[in-house]
This record gives structure tokens, sequence and C-alpha cells, in this order.
């Protein structure tokens, strides 16, 4: 039986490498060359729920946009207590292009709604008082933009008639364990939703990254705009399958655009996968339960197996373990480039791909606990 398992796993390995739309090759990037013959107006609109240690450098990187068009940025100050919307105003003062910023407070949150949701729709209810712009850029306000950022989303939206755009943007490095389980979220993100997958409009998988979305107005409005996402904890995603069902969208790898959150112990990324991973399994026992058998075969079994080949005999099972664990760490090697980490780190994926098991488990009992996630002070569903 174990020989077989590990046969199953290998034949999985083959699949996910060789059939998958290569989403292992990280080659969906964004780059500029196009220019539109005028470029529309743009109204970015940014979360932010007490984020002083972050603006300076994130909110800075929107004001600082090398963009020729018309170009405008509503911060929604989403019920801080540590002085953001007073930050904010400072970043502003002290650069050249600070009057493009307009800092909205968000009100009493209606029922039903997720804190993230309800400041992105405040924020878009302040941007259209001067007009419904062609674009919105929704943006987190823990993300720094290369100066060019949103110009070449625009030119990427406009020449090739785009309704979403979307860069998955680099999270912090870290170190320790999370110098493994970082550039691993990522690789596991686009397993989940292949990107040159998403990228083709024939293709039903569908997603978007928060960190950068640039979406049409006009779209956003055809799926009912953000009230049609109140519910979502994972907005991003649920935004991108809305948007595909009528329209085209792209999403790509950052390369020069940043998280400036940092990632400073294995708890951090644990409470970062453990309060959504129920929710993308849809709160279903019986997901849950593939899924976790799902990881232990893929990522468990050619260790075992090769371990047991080694100590305890057994040449077929070690082989099908070995040949399991090359493909996957191979097959992990582009994205710990993009992440500047040394490519024989990829021979610990079977450790991260075990301890993401034991995250959604976890997020699974904090669900049957009744206690969701916490996230700057909310729990539950006004944690997002």
């Amino acid at each position: 039986m174990f020989t077989l398992a590990a046969l199953i796993s290998a034949a999985a390995w083959i699949y996910l490498v060789f059939a998958r739309q290569g989403f292992w090759l990280c080659d969906q990037r964004l780059d500029r060359e196009y220019a539109p013959e005028a470029w529309p107006d743009v109204v970015a609109v940014v979360p932010a729920r007490n984020e002083v240690d972050v603006l300076p450098q994130s909110l800075g990187s929107l004001l600082d946009q090398e963009y020729p068009g018309r170009f405008r940025v509503v911060l929604v100050d989403d019920e801080s207590t540590d002085g953001t919307a007073s930050v904010a105003h400072d970043v502003a003062r002290a650069r050249p292009n600070g009057a493009r910023l307009e800092v909205v407070r968000t009100e009493a949150r209606p029922a039903g709604w997720v804190g993230k949701m309800w400041a992105l729709h405040s924020g878009v209810t302040a941007g259209e008082k001067e007009g419904v712009p062609p674009w919105w850029w929704l943006t987190d306000a823990d993300v720094a933009h290369a100066p060019d950022s949103l110009a070449r989303l625009v030119a990427k939206g406009e020449a090739e008639s785009l309704d979403l755009v979307s860069l998955m943007v680099k999270l912090d490095r870290a170190h320790g364990w999370n110098a493994l389980l970082v550039p691993a979220f990522v690789y596991f993100f686009q397993q989940l939703y292949p990107f040159p997958a998403v990228n083709d409009p024939r293709s039903p998988v569908a997603a978007a990254a928060g960190g950068s979305v640039l979406v049409r107005s006009g779209a956003l409005a055809r799926v009912g705009g953000i009230e049609a996402l109140r519910g979502e904890v994972i907005d991003d995603c649920a935004l991108g399958r809305a948007i595909k069902r009528g329209g085209r969208i792209w999403l790509g790898l950052a390369e020069r655009e940043e998280s400036v959150r940092p990632y400073s112990g294995l708890d951090d990324v644990w409470n970062m996968v453990a309060r959504s991973a129920y929710t993308q399994l849809q709160h279903s026992r019986a997901l849950l339960a593939g899924t976790l058998a799902g990881l232990l075969l893929l990522y468990l079994v050619p260790v075992l197996a090769v371990l047991g080949g080694l100590f305890a005999g057994g040449s077929a099972a070690a082989m099908f373990g070995a040949a399991a664990w090359m493909l996957q760490a191979a097959s992990f090697v582009p994205t710990l480039a993009l992440y500047k980490r040394s490519p024989w780190l990829a021979l610990a994926l079977p450790a991260a791909g075990v301890l993401y098991a034991a995250m959604t488990f976890d997020s699974a009992q904090r669900h049957w606990r009744n206690e969701g996630a916490t996230w700057k002070g909310r729990s539950g569903a006004g944690a997002a």
C-alpha cells in the first residue's frame, strides 16, 4: 500500500509539473511596451487600519507615482487608533504631489460587511464625488510600489482591453522558518490558481491578488460594485471571479512592488493562513479532509518513502518517492529565485507542505470553536 501511495504521489507531481499550465515557471510578469495616446484618470483606494509604521513607505510610493494622467489617492482611515490619518497627512505634506491625497474616515460598519470591504466601499464612494474615473486602483496600505507601477498597469489594461490587472506583490522575505514559508505561500497560491490559466479567457480559473488590483470602473459596476463583495473574506479572488465572468483579467508576479509588512516569526505566517484557509474551503469538512489528505500525499509521502527505502528496504517505494520529491523541488526553484533564496531550500518544500496542512486544520478548528481570526483588533467576520 505504501508503494502505491508513493506511486500516486509521483504521478500527481508529473501532472502538476507538466500539465498544470506551467504554474511554477513564474513567467507571468508585467512589462511596459505600450503607451496609450491619452492616459485615463485613475483613483487609488487604500484601506488603512492602524498603519503608521508602514505608511511613510507605502503611501509615499503612491504619491510619487510617475503617471502621465490624472491620478488621485483616497486613503480610508478604517477606525484606526494609532494616528493613521495624521501620519498620512504628514506624508503628503512632505511630497511635491501631496495634493493627490484625500483622507476619509469610515462611518459605522453595517451588518454583513467585512471591515476591508466596507473601507473599500467608503473609498470608492468618496472617489466618485469628483466623477467616476475609468480605472480604480485598489491597493493595500502596506505595499510599496515602484515609481512606474501605475503606468505599467494601465498600459497593460489599455493595450489588451483588460477589465482587471493585478500584481501579486513580493512579500517580506523574512528569516528562519519564514524564509521557506513565505516563498512557499506564493508557490502554493500559483499551484491553486495557475497564473497562465487565470490569464487565459478560455479558462474558468480566476483570481487576483489584493495587494495591487487595477479594475475598470465599468466592470466593477457591472458586477454590482464593492457591495456585491461585502461579505467576502478572500475578497481579491472573489473580485477576480466576478470580473472574469464577463470580461478579461490578468494576474502576474511583481518584481519591484513589495509588501513592507515584516513577518517576524512563524506565528505571523501561521495566522495569515489560518485566518482564511477554511473559508477558502467553503467551511466544508469534506473539502478539508480531501485537502489535508492531498497535502500529505504530495509532501509527506515522498519523504517517508525515501527514508523507508534507506532504512527499511523497499526500493520501488523509494524510487517513486525520490521522483516526487525531486519534481516538487525543481518546480519550487523559480519561486525561490524570485525571492533570492538558495535553490537548495527547495528540498525543504515537504516541510512547508506539512506546516501548511497544519495551518489549514487550525483554521478549521478556529471556525468550529467560533473563534474566527483576529486582525488589527477585530475578530470573526469583521477581521478582514
